[in-house]
């Protein structure tokens, strides 16, 4: 079958479990939208055909439109191994270009302490460090160095790792919570479980590692789980929706009229840095950006711009 060929290879080149939905979805409804046909017997038409009825009639956004276009360049590409040149010239949809919501100091001091147990922890973790919350939710006992102040982020965004500082007013909080969680893995261990799940195929290469302590995530699921790829019964994190729909509740019981997300505590923690005279090299190696092109979309906080002109209004 098609789509778990699909699957099969996205496993091979070790894409992560969303981007294998994601890409199995679109593949779905590409062969869907024109009558099941298979893929190999359609070609350029079809694809254009197709992203434009996402554009026009789905009204999707130019990120969407984008993920779809780049679903179905792996479905030719790596899976059927079909060369088909017209596809690189399809024209990805432009993104918009805005400023992102950041959070005042005091609007930050309002949401946080509406966060309750562990996700009051993982709220103050994205401000505190700048962490992504998949960042966050990721990590690992091992990766969480107390004694040097500072937390490694295995495998962020590009596939990259970096470190970032431990903020000294959480450490006794963050020590507390994981003898909670230590706690709990020592009852799933005496229950027969407490494996988590290990990237890379490094259960197949150290079969005791998934039990031991320091693999176990740090903010781990109330519930067991079954795994979707290999069936097996494990402990995974808390699941981010779980994490915006608090810090959104959050935002509203605060009283602020933004529309501010999980990952607006990041932005708000570049904005700030910046604000405080760090340099900007350092809010980039901080934030895991790639170029400093990226961070430098936080620099116009400090730019005044048309807000340092007084308004004529004001002088009447």
């Amino acid at each position: 079958m098609l789509l778990e060929q699909v699957r099969a290879r996205i496993r091979f080149k070790h894409y992560s479990i969303r981007t294998e939905q994601a890409y199995v979805d679109w593949i779905r409804r590409f062969i869907c939208h024109f009558g099941k046909r298979h893929p190999k017997d359609m070609g350029a038409v079809e694809v254009q055909a197709f992203l434009t009825h996402l554009a026009v009639a789905g009204r999707v956004a130019a990120a969407t439109q984008n993920q779809a276009k780049s679903a179905l360049l792996f479905l030719y590409k790596e899976v059927l191994a079909i060369e088909l040149p017209w596809l690189d010239e399809v024209e990805s949809a432009r993104t918009t270009k805005r400023l992102p919501v950041v959070l005042s100091r005091q609007e930050v001091a309002a949401v946080l302490p509406r966060l309750e147990g562990s996700l009051n922890l993982i709220g103050r973790l994205l401000y505190g460090t700048g962490f992504r919350v998949m960042e966050c939710l990721r990590l690992r006992v091992k990766d969480v160095n107390f004694e040097r102040g500072e937390i490694l982020v295995r495998d962020g965004k590009g596939a990259k790792d970096r470190v970032t500082m431990l903020p000294a007013s959480l450490a006794p909080a963050l020590l507390a919570h994981l003898e909670r969680v230590r706690e709990l893995h020592r009852s799933d261990l005496a229950a027969g479980y407490g494996e988590v799940y290990l990237p890379y195929a490094l259960d197949r290469k150290y079969p005791a590692a998934g039990r031991e302590w320091m693999w176990q995530y740090v903010f781990p699921s109330r519930v067991l789980s079954v795994d979707p790829r290999s069936g097996a019964v494990r402990r995974h994190h808390v699941q981010d929706q779980t994490v915006q729909r608090a810090i959104r509740q959050a935002v509203r019981d605060a009283g602020i009229n933004k529309p501010a997300t999980p990952h607006t505590l990041r932005h708000s923690f570049a904005t700030h840095l910046l604000e405080s005279g760090y340099d900007i090299r350092t809010v980039q190696e901080l934030l895991g950006h790639a170029d400093v092109s990226t961070t430098m979309i936080y620099t116009h906080v400090l730019n005044k711009g048309g807000r340092g002109v007084i308004s004529p209004l004001d002088g009447l």
